[in-house]
């Protein structure tokens, strides 16, 4: 076993050096801002609850990027399908009495979210488009539809905002855990059994084989028998499912309404997620964790005058490290073999 170089040594210690220096252009001791974020994020409970509710979404919007990375496709329209999914299972939760309600609004999250990403995976497979190409340009639409949509037919008339109503509280997701201002919704244990879903499916299923098979090498693939054509547009329809899914659970378990401007960014950050997760979709359990740690973090941070923005920063400089790492990883493992 190889030691590390003196690249990634150093690369680390920039990285490090790199957050120091945000903090201190930012106007915050480095040593008061990791205090502070010990006690009002880490050490609290209503911190902790925080931290679920943004790792909820991270959960399962990580897990759709890593099945179609997987297949060797970047779905950078996670986003879109996320808050497709979350209006679909508005629009159901308001009009279907409950509480049937409830599996039918995330089975419309499900759907929504597949719909959005089927035709990009028909254009990749069958016009060989370029996905990055297509899902961002789809979550451009699906941005402007439900602004659309919530400013004018989905309004909810007693708002100034552009916004659907209330869902009524028999349509919720129920909290399993409820002390104080410690709130854990059921929606993170179904996070939790994608994960694990996705892992077995990968690792144990013949389809997961197939999967990862075209991923490595398409042509490869299609000369062992592999549809790959069939596997690319049901991977991503499938990675498009699990985001409608994420954007469903918003909706029931925590925002409880759709409005303008849904995600914060989700669908992006789960690239990030996938990616720090590695080879292994258990992973996205560590990393969407971690994502969700440094966004509370910074919200934290926040509101003792640091730029929220910083959040950009230290998930940049912590995806580039670990990059760094794990190629070194591979190179040794290359030589070694």
């Amino acid at each position: 076993m190889k030691l590390l170089g003196w690249r990634q040594i150093l690369l680390a210690l920039a990285g490090f050096g790199l957050i120091v220096a945000a903090l201190l252009i930012a106007g915050a001791v480095p040593a008061e801002a990791i205090q502070t974020v010990v006690e009002r994020a880490l050490t609290r409970p209503a911190g902790w609850r925080n931290i679920i509710k943004e790792a909820t979404p991270l959960l399962l919007l990580g897990c759709s990027v890593f099945i179609a990375l997987k297949v060797g496709l970047f779905n950078i329209g996670a986003d879109g399908q996320f808050v497709i999914g979350a209006v679909c299972s508005a629009v159901v939760a308001l009009n279907v009495p409950a509480p049937i309600n409830i599996p039918l609004a995330i089975l419309a999250g499900i759907v929504g979210g597949c719909l959005w990403a089927y035709p990009v995976g028909l254009i990749k497979a069958y016009r060989g488009g370029h996905e990055v190409i297509t899902t961002i340009m789809l979550n451009n639409i699906a941005g402007f539809l439900t602004f659309y949509l919530v400013s004018g037919a989905l309004k909810d008339p007693n708002s100034q905002q552009p916004s659907t109503a209330y869902i009524s509280d028999l349509s919720k997701l129920p909290n399993i855990i409820e002390s104080g201002p410690l709130r854990i919704n059921i929606a993170i244990i179904i996070a939790f059994f994608v994960v694990i879903a996705t892992w077995f499916f990968l690792k144990k299923t013949t389809v997961g084989y197939e999967i990862a098979a075209t991923g490595e090498n398409p042509n490869v693939a299609k000369f062992s028998g592999i549809n790959v054509n069939r596997i690319m547009i049901r991977t991503m329809t499938a990675s498009g499912g699990i985001a409608g899914l994420a954007g469903a659970l918003q909706v029931l378990a925590y925002e409880h309404r759709f409005y303008g401007n849904f995600s914060p960014g989700y669908g992006f950050d789960a690239l990030g997620v996938a990616l720090l997760a590695g080879g292994n979709p258990l992973g996205i359990l560590a990393s969407g964790t971690l994502f969700a740690t440094i966004a509370e973090s910074t919200n934290v941070l926040s509101r003792t005058g640091v730029p929220k923005g910083l959040s950009f920063i230290l998930l940049g400089v912590l995806v580039i490290v670990f990059a760094a790492f794990r190629y070194r990883k591979e190179a040794n493992r290359g030589s070694d073999s």
